[in-house]
């Protein structure tokens, strides 16, 4: 019976290193340098800026007016 301990504890072991290994790849792959993600973020500020000012898919929301659930009745 000891052997099938054995085999477990090799199982285990072999799906942890897995996951070591592929994280570590994934890290890798994410991995940009600094001007890359300047790059990105000066993308997004543009797209914000721009749905800014065009009004395109933004929503007004009274900041004096909590948000309604379907368990409160309007006022």
């Amino acid at each position: 019976m000891r052997w099938w301990k054995i085999l477990g504890l090799a199982a285990f072991a072999g799906v942890a290193a897995t996951g070591v290994v592929i994280a570590r790849a994934e890290r890798r792959r994410r991995a940009y340098t600094p001007e890359e993600i300047r790059e990105r973020l000066r993308i997004r500020h543009a797209e914000a800026v721009t749905g800014a000012v065009t009004g395109a898919g933004t929503e007004t929301v009274s900041a004096a007016e909590p948000p309604r659930t379907g368990d409160q009745p309007p006022r």
